[in-house]
């Protein structure tokens, strides 16, 4: 059994997703802990509901970020994978250094293009027909480790942001509990 961390800072839809996917313990997935930088957010309380425990971190309470990053370090489980799936944080080299290869994130765009945390935005304002999903491993880097796995998403004409986004949100939640899966089968973690 594999026991991962998924931090998470908003809804909680990748989370959901994976609760999902992993659900059958036959899976070889235990969904050990969720990390959240926001107390009130909505992943807390899906975590909550299936019964994830649940490490809130306030960044300016702890002071610093490798102060907030040592928090996290000495309150998680023993932990084969972290996966990032909507948290809205750089990490930095306490973290990176703890679990080296054993973080990933997903992106909302076809990496290297449109990194950051607008790239579902930004891909559509750009005019490109095609974007995407990514999954990447993590590194000191804004959405530069190296890519897992890739999903394109056709721009259709006249779609909207909005349905840009549902689309690519839908693809997001197959993506990551698949590049999970493959990381197990090819012994990655």
């Amino acid at each position: 059994m594999k026991n991962i961390a998924i931090f998470a800072s908003g809804t909680g839809s990748n989370f959901a997703a994976l609760q999902a996917a992993f659900a059958d313990p036959a899976r070889g997935v235990h969904i050990s802990v969720l990390v959240c930088d926001h107390a009130h957010a909505a992943v807390v309380a899906k975590a909550r509901t299936a019964g994830v425990p649940v490490v809130l971190v306030n960044y300016k309470q702890c002071g610093s970020k490798a102060a907030a990053e040592q928090y996290i370090i000495s309150k998680l489980p023993t932990i084969d994978l972290i996966v990032l799936a909507g948290f809205m944080r750089i990490l930095g080299p306490d973290l990176l250094a703890a679990y080296p290869r054993k973080i990933i994130n997903l992106h909302p765009a076809l990496l290297p293009s449109f990194p950051g945390r607008t790239g579902i935005a930004d891909a559509y304002e750009y005019g490109v027909k095609v974007t995407g999903v990514t999954v990447h491993y993590v590194d000191a880097g804004v959405d530069s480790g190296e890519i897992i796995a890739q999903e394109p998403v056709r721009i259709t004409a006249g779609e909207s942001l909005d349905e840009l986004e549902t689309a690519i949100h839908a693809v997001e939640h197959v993506l990551l509990p698949n590049a999970v899966t493959e990381l197990i089968k090819e012994g990655a973690i």
